[in-house]
């Protein structure tokens, strides 16, 4: 991993935890408390759907690409590189759904909200 790459993704996780800190910094109550739950399940959404989506993409992009190469050097085999293309397209993209999945239950189905 680059040295540049890993700097970044610690800045990111350090202004989110910055974020946070407003929210600790209220009056103590129910209230805020509910308020400040709300705001990281929004938080820990937005982290469960962005890698599944583009974890899903990165994956289909790279399915297609080895298909079509498969059908460029073997044009006979293009029905089959085509429906088994097509199976592992939806099992990656069923793989996002699950991210999609876990992000709404963070959202909508929080008890303590």
């Amino acid at each position: 991993m680059k040295k540049s790459y890993l700097k970044s993704i610690l800045f990111t996780l350090f202004l989110l935890a910055v974020g946070a800190l407003p929210a600790l910094a209220g009056e103590g109550g129910a209230e805020s408390g509910k308020a400040l739950i709300l705001g990281l399940s929004a938080i820990g959404a937005g982290l469960a759907i962005g890698p599944a989506a583009g974890g899903a993409g990165a994956g289909q992009g790279q399915a297609v690409r080895g298909a079509c190469e498969g059908m460029a050097r073997n044009p006979q085999m293009a029905g089959k590189l085509t429906t088994t293309m097509f199976i592992g397209l939806a099992i990656i993209e069923a793989l996002a759904i699950y991210g999609l999945v876990i992000a709404l239950i963070l959202l909508y189905a929080n008890p303590l909200v």
